[in-house]
């Protein structure tokens, strides 16, 4: 199904020369190879599909099988690009919508439900005892450990740093990448 024959040095050649081109000449190549302007000015992609093209024509395309296949997914397939002009003027439809809680995920990071975390901070202990519904400290419960820390001391702290509880979630204390 060959459509031209270059040796493969030759085309090889070819693609190397168009690394070196600019986005001009390049624009120029694509109008070239598929008979339209391209609208991008982006030099990779440009790149990349100028010397596709040069590849196709030399060593043929696809298959004709996989054509037919593309043609079936792409007929299969919803194109839409943008919303609808009414995207969210309309009603909801409530049979369509579901509300629904998602427990949290119990962090690494964090010790167990009990557990006293303790830091000394401008003279003072801070103390915040961690909870299955949160965090405690001074007899009240706060939602993250941030939060508990930037009531015990005033400042606005991410709690796994204050306390030195390691880095990312799911990574063991002190491994770094």
């Amino acid at each position: 199904m060959r459509k031209e024959t270059v040796s493969s040095t030759t085309l090889r050649e070819q693609i190397e020369a168009l690394r070196h081109m600019t986005v001009g000449q390049l624009k120029d190549k694509y109008r070239e190879a598929f008979g339209e302007s391209s609208r991008s000015n982006h030099k990779q992609f440009l790149f990349r599909r100028v010397a596709w093209r040069m590849q196709a024509n030399a060593y043929g395309g696809l298959s004709e099988r996989a054509r037919r296949r593309a043609l079936e997914i792409a007929n299969d397939a919803d194109l839409r690009i943008r919303a609808p002009k009414n995207f969210l003027k309309e009603e909801l439809d409530e049979t369509r919508t579901i509300e629904a809680r998602v427990a949290p995920t119990e962090d690494p990071r964090l010790p167990m439900p009990g557990s006293e975390l303790v830091r000394r901070y401008r003279g003072k202990d801070v103390v915040v005892r961690v909870r299955e519904d949160g965090f405690e400290y001074d007899g009240h419960v706060h939602r993250s450990l941030s939060s508990a820390v930037r009531v015990a001391t005033g400042t606005p702290w991410n709690g796994f740093a204050f306390f030195g509880l390691g880095g990312k979630p799911g990574r063991k204390h002190g491994s770094h990448k």
